[in-house]
């Protein structure tokens, strides 16, 4: 399977990710996806929003190589001009190996890099730091609680040091206040590592706390209906969380997934 085409890094766009006509239509005949045109500038936070089933997560399988287009092209920004190693994934569920230690479950993208040992002890020990689980390096998936196991999952995704990162409901599964707090330490860590977001939820509520845009996709097959700029400033925090804007913004982007929204319900 072929990975997408990089972008050129002199791109005068900036472009971080460009999908133009992407299609995706599964053997059994379901159309879940398509046409979708997005261009996601580099170090930008996007939330692709929308109902079950429309093809968000089919959308980042695509960008990550992980499955082909029916039709379009896809291009994706890489340093290395290797998409493969420009993408870090986070799924759902954490997906973590139960037989072995945090520190190894982290580990694994370099294994299979053929990363030497020093380096990978480094990068493992940054990444462990970087989302808080430094402590908790010899522990057992079993041991952490949800919100622990999707932090581990996060620092697997980022050991790679990948430019985007994709990121598939990750705490959808999670408590309220979990939630909240992983919402508030992954926009510090977009803050400080500047890497390119894209980022998939069903929550209005979370997509606006989080993101620089939203896209509101239509049922499927996926396309966009509508995009919104949050134009809220830096850093967000709990004094945004309740804010009248904040508000405004959950507001008109519930409303966008209406299905009187444009006076039809495609």
């Amino acid at each position: 399977m072929a990975a997408p085409a990089a972008l050129s890094e002199m791109d005068p766009a900036g472009l971080a990710v460009s999908l133009r006509g992407v299609t995706k239509v599964y053997d059994t005949g379901v159309a879940a996806l398509g046409p979708l045109d997005l261009d996601v500038p580099r170090g930008e936070f996007v939330s692709l929003l929308g109902p079950s089933g429309c093809g968000k997560s089919t959308a980042l399988r695509l960008i990550a190589g992980l499955a082909a287009p029916t039709s379009g092209t896809i291009g994706v920004s890489s340093r290395n001009r290797a998409a493969r190693n420009s993408i870090g994934f986070v799924f759902q569920e954490p997906t973590l190996m139960p037989w072995t230690s945090v520190r190894e479950n982290v580990r694994l993208p370099l294994k299979l890099a053929h990363a030497s040992k020093a380096e990978a002890n480094a990068r493992v020990e940054a990444a462990l730091t970087q989302v808080g689980l430094a402590e908790f390096a010899g522990a057992y998936p079993r041991e952490l609680s949800g919100g622990m196991k999707m932090r581990v999952s996060l620092a697997r995704a980022l050991v790679t040091d990948p430019d985007i990162l994709l990121m598939d409901e990750p705490f959808a599964a999670l408590d309220e206040i979990t939630r909240f707090r992983l919402n508030n330490d992954l926009l510090a860590l977009w803050r400080d590592l500047r890497k390119t977001v894209i980022f998939v939820t069903h929550s209005v509520f979370e997509s606006v706390y989080l993101s620089q845009r939203v896209i509101v996709m239509t049922s499927r097959p996926g396309k966009i209906r509508a995009e919104f700029r949050i134009d809220a400033p830096e850093p967000r925090d709990e004094e945004f969380r309740t804010s009248a804007d904040y508000a405004g913004y959950c507001r008109m982007v519930s409303n966008a997934l209406a299905p009187s929204y444009f006076g039809n319900t495609a």
